[in-house]
């Protein structure tokens, strides 16, 4: 039996046929990049490829790199070795990456989401025979509502505190929970004042995407300022010095996991919103079943869960170790620290 057409190898995932990695962990010569977040998309390789809105995005992080972007659907050939990208839905330029080598096809998901977010490039099922997928929320009890229904909910808590007077700050990553939460804030309410590893971020993404005006707060901006007003920030900056400026605030966390009854309470949130850019039990199962694939690669995420209700439908559905790690290590991507 020969080697397959992609191995989990200690720096990520390999194609050894076309001396390929996709979204590898350590430092290799050349690399496919399904997404901008940090644990996808890491500094040190020496050619990077990855879908063209997501060119910014990565060379905004990482800086002076050599990469290069590709339209979705468009194949190119590395030693005889076909490669295609394909949308994902989880954020802005967000991937798949479809390999197919004599007649046998795999894809890989990185990370994505089949809502239609009204921002990434709504998710596509792409037939395979091998298909790596994410589980971050792979448990039945994920199961989300229509994000209509999720920022009505928030746009409420925005105007209900704005009401009394207090400063609403909203949590959520600074590449792509921010500018999803910012696509759909209500700027009726008030205005909306954002962190600075968030405006950066929504800077970079403006010629991509038509957002509500923005503030930056600085050392400058006075707290009368910010009453009744919008304040969106990344999970780093909770419990911060930085937050005393908001006082008097309402915090809130808009997270997948805010769907696990006492997580906001952990996380010491006044409100939870449960929105998540990754698939939800339901999402995961059609998305399999769309593909086609009879193998299943379960990465990061309820793995174990996930592969077993698998093998008990069929299908040939394994784990496999990787060092990514979807909302679970709540990763900033503008410190590329896990939280």
């Amino acid at each position: 039996m020969g080697k397959p057409l992609l191995e989990f190898t200690e720096s990520g995932i390999y194609c050894s046929a076309a001396g390929v990695f996709l979204d590898p962990w350590k430092p290799v010569d050349k690399a496919i990049i399904s997404h901008g977040h940090a644990d996808h998309s890491r500094w040190g390789h020496k050619k990077y490829i990855t879908h063209h809105r997501n060119v910014p995005i990565v060379k905004h992080r990482l800086g002076d790199i050599v990469i290069s972007g590709r339209e979705w659907g468009e194949s190119f050939t590395v030693n005889g070795v076909e490669f295609s990208l394909h949308p994902a839905g989880h954020i802005i330029g967000s991937s798949q990456i479809r390999v197919a080598y004599k007649g046998e096809v795999w894809v890989f998901t990185g990370d994505y989401k089949t809502e239609d977010d009204g921002l990434a490039t709504p998710y596509e099922p792409v037939r395979c025979h091998t298909f790596i997928s994410e589980c971050t929320f792979g448990l039945p009890a994920f199961k989300w509502v229509p994000q209509k229904d999720v920022f009505s909910e928030i746009n409420s808590w925005w105007a209900t505190n704005r009401a009394l007077g207090k400063t609403s700050v909203l949590f959520g990553y600074s590449l792509g929970k921010a500018q999803r939460l910012l696509k759909h804030l209500d700027p009726g309410i008030g205005k909306i004042y954002t962190h600075g590893a968030i405006e950066n971020m929504t800077e970079v993404l403006r010629h991509l995407e038509h957002f509500p005006a923005t503030t930056r707060i600085t050392e400058e901006t006075k707290k009368e300022a910010l009453l009744g007003h919008m304040v969106l920030a990344p999970p780093s900056a909770h419990g911060s010095p930085w937050m005393r400026k908001m006082a008097p605030y309402e915090t809130a966390s808009a997270s997948g996991w805010m769907a696990f009854r006492g997580a906001r309470r952990r996380r010491a949130m006044d409100k939870g919103f449960v929105l998540s850019d990754h698939c939800d039990w339901d999402g995961l199962l059609k998305s399999v079943e769309a593909t086609g694939a009879s193998k299943i690669i379960c990465t990061h995420g309820y793995t174990d869960i996930f592969s077993r209700f698998l093998r008990e439908k069929g299908y040939d559905a394994r784990t496999e170790s990787t060092q990514y790690e979807g909302e679970t290590g709540e990763v900033d991507p503008e410190t590329q620290k896990v939280r």
